[in-house]
């Protein structure tokens, strides 16, 4: 059985790999559908407050209102030094790939797994024109692909 919850979040980014009106640093309302597998074990499966409970004040804590950054970008250096100039304290969501939907996609996929959850996709909306479906397969592909890269020595590990 598959149950749907939605979140969403605030938060800055750019992608300093474009040449492009993304290059810069913008914001986004980004909502979340996450589809959980669960099994029934009587009446009820999951109570929708489980899912909550975990994934609302993760959301707050690690993401919304805050930046997430390449730790590759130049930008980071400059927004550390910032801070350790000034006692500033930035809310930073650190990422070791470009900061890109589909990169998100995966992190999150990630941490909400983490949590104890199965999910069998998630939609990531950037925009609400603008919208990835990532599946459990793709995260299972993404998995091997971002550690050949660590393997190859091609990527930073946060």
């Amino acid at each position: 059985m598959i149950i749907q919850k939605e979140y969403k979040f605030y938060a800055a980014h750019r992608n300093e790999e474009l040449q492009d009106k993304c290059r810069n640093l913008h914001g986004h309302r980004y909502g979340i559908s996450c589809f959980f597998e669960v099994e029934r074990t009587g009446a009820l499966t999951t109570l929708f407050a489980d899912f909550d409970r975990k994934i609302e004040p993760f959301l707050k804590s690690e993401y919304d209102h805050g930046m997430l950054i390449h730790v590759d970008d130049p930008l980071y250096d400059t927004l550390i030094g910032h801070m350790e100039r000034t006692g500033e304290t930035l809310k930073l969501k650190r990422f070791s790939r470009p900061t890109t939907v589909e990169n998100l996609s995966h992190q999150l996929f990630s941490e909400i797994t983490e949590m104890g959850f199965r999910l069998s996709r998630l939609e990531v909306r950037e925009t609400d024109s603008s919208v990835v479906n990532y599946s459990r397969e793709d995260w299972v592909n993404d998995n091997r692909y971002f550690a050949s890269w660590v393997l190859a020595g091609q990527a930073t590990v946060s």
